[in-house]
């Protein structure tokens, strides 16, 4: 499985994010050792309270664990990673917490550590940790038989088009595609050996070359968004400069945003509002379909966790009665008989764990296969998406410089796209569906 881990501080919002079950089909708190708190939240404040003591910042290391999705992976073989983890970081006996997330037929989890030692109140140094990670998810495929990434094995053949968690946050921000959107700003670079190449390859897919306020090249898109050349297009400052020149010579942010924001006419800005509102049109039942299979697949979780409780209870007060007490209890002591019924107690309590956890095991494997199932289809349709917020781009790109002509262009395809809908909406009636307001 891959392996990402970073030190790093603030608790509350890292809790926040960790149980956020907007973004995940499910989120489930596997286990929180070493705190006096029970709840994720009261746990990571306590890492931060006790990091008050030392000067330590980034008091935390968390770590993402990400299996192949086309694998069944029990928990077991998430608990020997963290224990491989503990073992190589220096981290073993760390107060912990691990949760699991599901998300779009996928399952993976995340646990943070504390790098404060109580006893010296002292970080924990963490050298070279990411190599140390790179060497255990290697070590992790080649045990369970999975097929290893290229870009695990050599760093050579890494995906270009991977994304820092601060560009996907702001690809989803504007609700796009970070790996669309680093694609496009790296073919525009591949295809220009100059300035005047690259800004018009830029412009032909909605962006403007600017200079930035610390950076010093920057790429301005239609809805003011600025995106860093050299982490976007993933190129070197250098190289930006030997082919680019000077950034002094070009316009700053705020006036490439006047430029865009005087071509942005009214006519322009509701052919946007149009195509983006049609595809979110089309999201619309694929959305409810998965919200119906979550909500399906918690109740079967609930009913499955109130029967394995009952259970539970049952065995436990049949297991309880087989001690007895009083003069018979002392009796079964002398005689050896209590120890052995004691033994088998825990032999049954250890097979019953077993057996509940194996039980949750293939529930949850029977779900993401049938979230696997879905998300084909919703992957199929978003790359259909993918592909109309790149042709809309592209349409931005060419309406905006071509100016005052572009405007009976756009205005034909919006007066076409209303007389679409007209036509939809009476076909609808006509089968005795009513519209909804």
């Amino acid at each position: 499985m891959i392996l990402k881990g970073s030190q790093r501080g603030g608790a509350k919002q890292l809790a926040h994010h960790l149980l956020k079950v907007e973004e995940n089909e499910h989120v489930e708190i596997h286990d929180i050792r070493g705190f006096m708190s029970d709840d994720l939240h009261g746990a990571l404040k306590e890492i931060y309270a006790i990091s008050q003591g030392t000067r330590c910042k980034q008091f935390m290391f968390s770590v993402s664990l990400n299996p192949p999705q086309t694998e069944s992976v029990p928990v077991e073989y998430f608990e020997k990673a963290l224990a491989d983890i503990e073992r190589d970081l220096g981290l073993k006996g760390q107060p912990r917490a691990v949760v699991f997330h599901e998300k779009e037929g996928r399952r993976h989890a995340h646990c943070v550590w504390s790098r404060i030692k109580t006893d010296e109140m002292k970080a924990i140094n963490l050298p070279y940790y990411k190599l140390k990670l790179r060497d255990i998810s290697k070590q992790l495929y080649f045990q369970y038989g999975w097929q290893m990434p290229k870009g695990l094995l050599d760093s050579a053949f890494r995906n270009r088009t991977n994304f820092t968690l601060a560009e996907w946050q702001q690809a989803k921000r504007i609700k796009e595609d970070p790996k669309v959107l680093k694609k496009l700003l790296q073919e525009c670079w591949a295809v220009s050996d100059g300035k005047k190449a690259f800004s018009q390859a830029l412009e032909e897919n909605g962006f403007y070359l600017a200079r930035g306020d610390r950076r010093g090249y920057v790429a301005v898109d239609y809805q003011g968004e600025v995106f860093s050349l050299s982490k976007w297009a993933d190129v070197k400052t250098k190289q930006l400069k030997n082919r680019l020149g000077d950034p002094k010579s070009l316009p700053g942010i705020d006036e490439a945003k006047a430029q865009i924001s005087k071509k942005m006419t009214a006519v322009l800005k509701n052919y946007i509002q149009e195509v983006k509102s049609q595809i979110e049109k089309k999201k619309e039942p694929l959305i409810q379909r998965k919200q119906a299979l979550k909500k399906h697949h918690l109740e079967q979780r609930m009913i499955l966790k109130a029967k394995q409780e009952k259970r539970w209870q049952e065995e436990t007060i049949e297991r309880s009665k087989r001690l007895p007490k009083g003069l018979k209890g002392i009796w079964y002591r002398i005689t050896g008989k209590y120890q052995k019924t004691r033994s088998q107690n825990e032999l049954e309590t250890k097979h019953c764990f077993r057996r509940d956890r194996d039980e949750k095991q293939t529930l949850i494997d029977r779900q993401l296969k049938e979230h696997q199932n879905l998300q084909k289809e919703i992957r199929h349709s978003l790359q259909e998406h993918k592909l109309e917020i790149l042709n809309l781009r592209q349409d931005i790109g060419r309406y905006m410089e071509m100016g005052e002509e572009s405007q009976k262009i756009i205005q034909e395809k919006l007066d076409q796209a209303q007389r679409q809908k007209s036509r939809t909406l009476r076909k609808d009636r006509d089968q005795g569906y009513e519209p909804e307001m």
